[in-house]
């Protein structure tokens, strides 16, 4: 392996009362995004991780993809092993795991001086300076401080198309959509929030945000303040024991009150599963095309993947999603603007429903309760009446149902010969897409809605499954006809080949038609023809996903050449026998001229023997131009396997 780079991270001081640790993990993100982290460790040391509560820290490392490092951890201090506790590990237990890490030299004590380890680079936050604050409205390292909301969403509706704009005309900014709710008269402007989710990615297994969103939606219902009905809500959370404490303290009846009621536990609106909006409130943003809001406290908010109707989705804690909620808007600026009316018709700002840090804590410890993770964690191999009843094959191998739709047997598996094929050849290649900087695996392989229309809709309906059921491309990954026909089919993607036109398709460039990608490629492929892929920086960004490096595959692309990769997609690539070439420092397909319409060949040596990991290679093109790129292949446990043609051909030989 490669080994990392390790960044130290120090952190000082200790968080301000109404500072949540959502705030604290979009800071981090934003800072380490900056500074360059992609495949490195990090490691966060210093006095200021002691006033750190162990979810929070869970919170922080979750979010290691989102700001691209390979790993983010903390060390093992008291507070560590106090949680162990809280979650019902005897006192015998917990003795053993601290005497061990005293042992070795690995146990922390965050108070006294550290001295030790020199780090790679370092960086440095004074918790006292952290404020509350979103990310978005496309990525999470894209921060924004509450105090600066209202003037940036303004901004973002003015700039031009991109991770922060909108290219609204300024007289349009303030524009009212008037329609008919169920018979009561309803309103939305450029910035309604049309969907607000607690959901189970970062937050919603920490106490502190959960009980402080809880609070918000407590406090509000006293002043008689309510979320409006047409704005779609729910709560996910990650674990079983969040129930038992919103319902031991009471508050998951007030959470239900504003519309938050449990849906269920794991991925829902964060991957897109939260389900049509009400056909009401669809009509009036696709008719008059309003740039709407999702507000959701998981980790991801690239485009297309949260809801294909909301142009905007922003991430925040827990408490800001039930307060964005019963604002209705972003376009609010909490210090001045009241978020609502209330009882007697008064006004409702932002500081009469937010909860002190003090009053979370008093809920937490007459709430949060070692029983429960005891009896949670006791009874969780029991299962329930849905899974213990399930009906399991006898078969040794899997019986593939010809009729599924969810789960298909991958033909690219079949009729594989004991002999690796090596290196695949790349001649005359076409470029298939040509994009930009901070292509994520959601734009590469969306998981959000199937939408009508597209080659995913069409081959499902050719199989008798109503729209209605498409659901999601995150749900069917397990169908490869599903994962090449769903590859870069996000509705926000970019490809320069289509001069500005957003959407998923591509142009074939010897006819100079638009289609599909998947039908572009699939015409390609018929004509026998290759195809590689043009990025910039940062391909690839975003959460693992496998599907990103299969779909490719699939549509029969075989390189990509790139300014900059993310690490797991990068290794991805490589697992899937797809070639990665990186630009060399200084240039990329904009400083070389590239248009996308020329055709490529790849000058790789054809015998594995003669490819050095890192390696220089030469493309040409077919009018004569000629430049270098880096091999993207780090190790020779990584040439392996692109020898094989990817990493399951080499399992299954190896198993053969």
């Amino acid at each position: 392996m490669v080994l990392p780079g390790v960044v130290g991270f120090k952190l000082t001081g200790k968080l301000q009362d109404g500072v949540t640790t959502t705030d604290l993990a979009l800071t981090l993100t934003q800072m380490l995004r900056k500074h360059g982290v992609v495949g490195k460790f990090i490691e966060f040391h210093g006095e200021g991780v002691g006033s750190i509560p162990l979810p929070a820290r869970a919170t922080i490392a979750n979010m290691t993809p989102e700001y691209g490092a390979t790993m983010g951890f903390f060390p093992v201090d008291q507070v560590g092993l106090d949680y162990l506790r809280l979650i019902g590990r005897s006192d015998e237990t917990v003795s053993m795991i601290e005497a061990y890490l005293r042992a070795n030299k690995m146990f922390v004590d965050c108070n006294e001086p550290q001295t030790g380890p020199v780090y790679s680079s370092d960086l440095e936050l004074d918790l006292t300076t952290v404020e509350p604050s979103v990310a978005g409205p496309k990525r999470p390292h894209d921060r924004v401080p509450l105090k600066e909301m209202k003037s940036d969403w303004h901004a973002c509706l003015g700039n031009e198309v991109g991770f922060k704009g909108y290219a609204v005309p300024k007289e349009q900014h303030n524009k009212i959509v008037k329609f008919d709710y169920h018979g009561q008269p309803a309103e939305i402007t450029h910035g309604s929030v049309v969907l607000a989710a607690v959901c189970s990615s970062t937050n919603s297994s920490n106490p502190s945000v959960m009980i402080g969103a809880g609070l918000v939606a407590k406090k509000a219902c006293e002043l008689g303040l309510e979320v409006k009905p047409w704005v779609k809500t729910s709560l996910a959370p990650g674990s079983l024991v969040v129930t038992k404490y919103l319902e031991h303290s009471g508050l998951q009846e007030y959470l239900n009150h504003q519309g938050f009621h449990l849906v269920g536990y794991g991925c829902t609106t964060c991957i897109g599963n939260s389900g049509d909006l009400d056909k009401s409130l669809s009509d009036a943003i696709v008719d008059n095309d309003v740039a709407v809001v999702a507000v959701l406290s998981g980790n991801r908010n690239y485009e297309g993947r949260v809801h294909p109707l909301t142009r905007a989705n922003y991430l925040a804690s827990p408490p800001f999603v039930v307060a964005y909620a019963l604002a209705g808007t972003v376009d609010i600026d909490f210090e001045n603007e009241p978020i609502g009316i209330g009882k007697d018709g008064k006004e409702v700002y932002f500081k009469d429903v937010w909860p002190t840090n003090e009053e979370i804590e008093q809920v937490i410890k007459s709430n949060v309760l070692p029983k429960m993770f005891v009896d949670t964690y006791g009874s969780i191999t029991e299962g329930n009446d849905a899974w213990n009843n399930l009906v399991v094959p006898k078969e040794t191998l899997y019986p593939w149902d010809p009729k599924s739709t969810y789960i298909h047997k991958p033909a690219y598996l079949e009729n594989i010969t004991m002999t690796p094929p090596g290196p695949p050849s790349v001649k005359d290649a076409y470029c298939l897409l040509s994009l930009g900087d901070n292509i994520t695996t959601d734009h590469i392989s969306p998981s959000g809605v199937i939408k009508p229309g597209t080659p995913a809709a069409k081959y499902l309906l050719e199989r008798g499954v109503k729209p209605e059921n498409f659901t999601t491309y995150g749900s069917r990954r397990a169908n490869d006809e599903i994962v090449v026909r769903g590859a870069f089919a996000n509705i926000r993607i970019v490809n320069k080949l289509l001069e500005g036109e957003v959407g998923p398709k591509t142009i074939h460039v010897p006819t100079g038609e638009k289609h599909y990608v998947f039908d572009a490629a699939m015409k390609y492929k018929s004509e026998g023809h290759d195809m590689v892929i043009l990025a910039d920086d940062e391909y690839g960004a975003g959460s693992s996903r496998d599907s990103a490096a299969k779909g490719p595959l699939l549509l029969g692309v075989k390189a990509v050449i790139a300014k900059g990769f993310e690490r797991i997609h990068r290794s991805n690539l490589v697992g899937m026998g797809i070639i990665p070439l990186r630009f060399k420092v200084g240039e990329d397909a904009d400083s070389l001229n590239l248009s996308g319409h020329e055709r490529f060949t790849i000058d790789l040596p054809g015998k594995i023997t003669e490819i050095r990991a890192g390696q220089d290679v030469t493309v040409t093109t077919q009018n004569g131009k000629s430049f270098t790129c880096t091999l993207s292949i780090n190790t020779q446990v990584e040439l392996e396997y692109f020898n094989h043609g990817g990493i399951l051909p080499y399992l299954i030989r190896k198993l053969a």
